[in-house]
């Protein structure tokens, strides 16, 4: 009857019966503990809480989740059912790669240790629902020190991908700890051999380290997921503009305005293309911004003009605002006084 009901449940969860799926593993869960088996008691507790995350109940769900952790007279008990279900119960909740699970359970020898790390990256999920992302940030940890423990770089990277945005979003955590956990990521990476995946995490890393200012860790790694995520797909070509857009700021930060040119240029055009306009603003918002560095402030009083056509297409009012102060100094450097003070009316 439980594995019936377990069926069932994964069936509602593929054609999106979300509630249906809560009610097939609510009943499996209350027959499971009329057995003695430890081990199917937490499969269902897992599956209960997996379908609560699918329903947006953060809460719900960790209360079960934690009910599928074992004690530790209980650990070497699981068995590879439990922690397959966790790469499955996984798809669909977040963007965490199926095939990071697959490795971590592809050996009995290390299912236990897999398992138990999808159940804390399941916790780590609930906790950021929750709005507590510092305990979030210490799931993603404890789970990519088990991924690491299991041999499975793939799944480690990713974890710590998380752990690092979890802990910048807390602001519980000092640069040097964050700069720690980015540069653990970044040297797992080296050894992912999905480009998808590693372009991915290069991206990720990158806005990390912008985040903490260390802008030429944050070039490099956006450089690293440019060569890797191209691609025909529509969605390619998005991350290609997005890298675009984030290189050229990076250096922008570093200093570097003629470098910056290029990568702004390519950014803005792309984003065009794709009908981007908001993230084409911004790029000839940092075009502007780059010229003016330069003392090209014809270039940039231009190119603050496409950045204001831009916004105001999209509807952004701050973006406005900024276009309109940035074309008031570049007015002011032309010798233009009396257009700079239009311009900066316009702002106020």
């Amino acid at each position: 009857a439980i594995e019936g009901l377990t069926r069932a449940g994964y069936r509602a969860l593929e054609v999106g019966a979300r509630q249906e799926a809560v009610g097939c593993f609510r009943k499996a869960l209350l027959l499971s503990r009329d057995t003695v088996s430890p081990q199917l008691r937490r499969a269902c507790a897992f599956n209960l809480g997996a379908a609560y995350m699918e329903t947006g109940k953060p809460r719900k769900a960790l209360e079960f989740l934690l009910q599928s952790q074992s004690s530790e007279r209980e650990n070497g008990e699981h068995s590879g059912d439990l922690y397959f279900n966790a790469g499955a119960a996984q798809e669909g909740l977040q963007d965490f790669p199926k095939t990071c699970f697959d490795k971590a359970i592809s050996h009995n020898d290390v299912s236990q240790a897999g398992g138990r790390a999808g159940t804390l990256v399941q916790m780590g999920c609930c906790y950021l629902g929750m709005r507590e992302p510092a305990r979030a940030a210490r799931c993603f940890l404890d789970a990519a020190q088990t991924y690491r423990a299991a041999e499975s770089p793939e799944a480690a990277a990713v974890a710590l991908s998380r752990a690092s945005g979890s802990m910048l979003q807390s602001r519980r955590f000092g640069a040097a700890e964050i700069a720690g956990v980015l540069a653990q990521c970044r040297s797992l990476c080296e050894t992912i051999p999905d480009p998808a995946l590693r372009g991915k995490l290069y991206n990720d890393i990158g806005l990390g380290y912008s985040q903490l200012h260390i802008f030429s860790l944050a070039a490099e790694s956006f450089e690293r997921a440019l060569g890797l995520c191209r691609g025909e797909l529509e969605r390619d070509r998005h991350r290609e503009a997005a890298l675009l857009q984030n290189l050229g700021a990076a250096h922008n930060a570093l200093r570097s305005f003629g470098t910056a040119l290029g990568w702004h240029r390519r950014a803005a055009a792309l984003h065009g293309t794709l009908g981007n306009r908001r993230a084409q603003g911004q790029c000839f918002g940092n075009l502007a911004y780059a010229c003016s560095r330069l003392g090209n402030h014809e270039a940039a009083a231009e190119n603050y003009l496409h950045a204001l056509q831009a916004f105001q297409d999209s509807g952004d009012v701050q973006g406005q605002w900024q276009a309109c102060e940035g074309l008031g100094t570049a007015c002011f450097h032309l010798g233009d006084p009396q257009k700079a003070i239009g311009h900066y009316q316009e702002a106020l």
